[in-house]
């Protein structure tokens, strides 16, 4: 079965298409970035008029690099939650037509489930069961994982997401957008120990997390320092190691209350290499990661997850559909 994705759900258009026996065919993705920076975060209306422009370029684009057309769709999985209305509009819709309109089943996949199975796209994938950690702009979940649709919630952020607390410190530092990636960067021109900062929640029994305290501790770090460059790049130094501590903390603690031996990591903030470093270091723990441009949004891992639930898929009598800004990762079902 050849399953075209689409994802949607924030400033990336994502496009791909999956073959249930072949395996990934063709994917592109467009990024926003450029059309943000100037206002130092997404713009959400801008974010949906921009999908709506690149989406079907992006797919036609796809079906010509997998030397395929349209009639060669088998199915279609499109982004329908968590995200911003707009932009999964934008995706549902054109999903849903597109399915309608070649008489395929359709699936709304959940964005976070998408994240989740992103590592079994790589050659050596991981094999259920595994603990996941899901890290993004805003998520900060742990999940014991059966198997697909069989996920049962750990621990998460109770308010900023470790992704969104990466982008907020770096605003405090006067970082251009998107603020995470160039913290990382400039934390490694950092000197060790200048400053210590606090694992927040690690003291305590329990797998949720909490990360504004972390950001605000830097920011009063930065305004009680003398400003200079490299006072910059300890407290983002400061910072970045102590948000990845306290993720490695909770995910030994995760580990150990389920006794699973394999971590997968998935999601934007994945792609951080202290934090790869560091899971890497933990003892008789094997460690999976999505290959680094699967790390962010992506087209690729919505196809994979609509093949993985390929026996849930439907066909609508109605051209109809609808979107959830907010849905839970634990409320999805096996197929």
């Amino acid at each position: 079965m050849r399953v075209l994705g689409i994802e949607s759900s924030c400033d990336e258009t994502g496009i791909a298409l999956y073959d249930s026996e072949k395996g990934l065919l063709a994917h592109s993705l467009y990024s926003q970035i450029a059309l943000h920076a100037e206002y130092g975060g997404v713009v959400p209306e801008l974010a949906s008029r921009d999908h709506i422009r690149k989406t079907l370029p992006l797919i036609d684009e796809v079906l010509t690099s997998a030397q395929l057309n349209r009639d060669d769709i088998d199915a279609v999985a499109y982004t329908a939650g968590p995200g911003l209305v707009g932009a999964l509009l934008v995706g549902a819709a054109i999903g849903r037509s597109i399915a309608w309109a070649l008489d395929v089943p359709a699936l709304a996949i959940n964005h976070m489930e998408g994240h989740l199975l992103s590592p079994l796209l790589e050659e050596q994938p991981p094999e259920f069961p595994f603990v996941s950690l899901l890290v993004s702009g805003g998520h900060t979940l742990l999940i014991d994982v059966q198997g697909v649709g069989q996920y049962q919630l750990l621990g998460e952020s109770i308010d900023d997401a470790v992704g969104e607390a990466f982008d907020k410190t770096a605003k405090m530092l006067g970082l251009d957008y998107p603020g995470g990636p160039i913290l990382a960067a400039l934390a490694e021109t950092g000197i060790k120990d200048t400053y210590t900062f606090p694992r927040p929640m690690t003291n305590r029994p329990g797998l949720d997390f909490s990360f504004s305290g972390l950001k605000t501790f830097a920011m009063n770090t930065w305004r009680e320092s003398t400003q200079t460059a490299q006072d910059k790049a300890n407290v983002a130094l400061a910072f970045q190691t102590a948000a990845v501590e306290t993720l490695a903390i909770k995910c030994k603690r995760a580990l150990k209350e389920t006794g699973r031996k394999t971590l997968v990591v998935a999601g934007g903030v994945s792609a951080n290499k202290a934090l790869r470093t560091r899971l890497d270091s933990m003892h008789q723990v094997n460690v999976y990661y999505p290959r680094a441009e699967f790390c962010s949004d992506n087209g690729a891992m919505i196809a994979f997850a609509g093949a993985m639930r390929q026996s849930a898929m439907i066909k609508e009598d109605a051209a109809t559909f609808s979107v959830r800004p907010r849905w839970p990762l634990d409320e999805l079902t096996a197929p």
